[in-house]
């Protein structure tokens, strides 16, 4: 199964959503979870991970990815071409370097650009930027340009940006 996460700030409380779906290709979700928490801290710079792991991590006791699965998170696997870890690394980390990690960025990080790819889609001249940790890059990058939507952003990416943002 693939997962995609991602975490939107209401005031004091974190809202983290996952999806799952069974293709890269695929036009829709076969699972939805949801979570609140408080928010863990204030956005550091180079530092976004010590906010957003807790919140994935509380998620993914629901789900209990295996190694056959691969994650998908909005943000950076690593930060700079030393491999300096983001959160997708410490995602990586934290499950035991088991299960792949790909992140998805929609903008540029200054001192990244050997261990990351550029991804069009569509119409789009921005792209996106494709980080991953226990998977190969290109094969990381070739899965987000495979997912189902005409513009820069897939559908189901979309979708749970979407989903996020909704306050209930």
């Amino acid at each position: 199964m693939i997962y995609a996460f991602d975490t939107y700030y209401h005031s004091d409380r974190a809202k983290t959503v996952g999806i799952g779906f069974d293709r890269w290709d695929a036009g829709d979700c076969a699972g939805i979870w949801e979570d609140w928490t408080a928010v863990p801290g204030e956005y550091v710079s180079g530092e976004f991970y010590k906010r957003e792991l807790p919140c994935l991590l509380q998620l993914l006791t629901r789900i209990q990815p295996t190694a056959q699965d691969i994650l998908v998170v909005d943000g950076f696997v690593v930060l700079d071409d030393t491999g300096k870890p983001g959160l997708g690394s410490r995602l990586h980390e934290a499950l035991g370097g088991n299960v792949p990690v790909i992140g998805v960025a929609k903008s540029n990080f200054a001192g990244l650009n050997l261990l990351k790819r550029e991804v069009l889609r569509g119409d789009s001249a921005r792209p996106l930027y494709i980080t991953a940790a226990g998977l190969d890059l290109d094969l990381a990058a070739d899965h987000i340009r495979q997912m189902k939507g005409e513009y820069r952003m897939p559908d189901l990416l979309k979708k749970l940006d979407q989903l996020t943002r909704t306050n209930g």
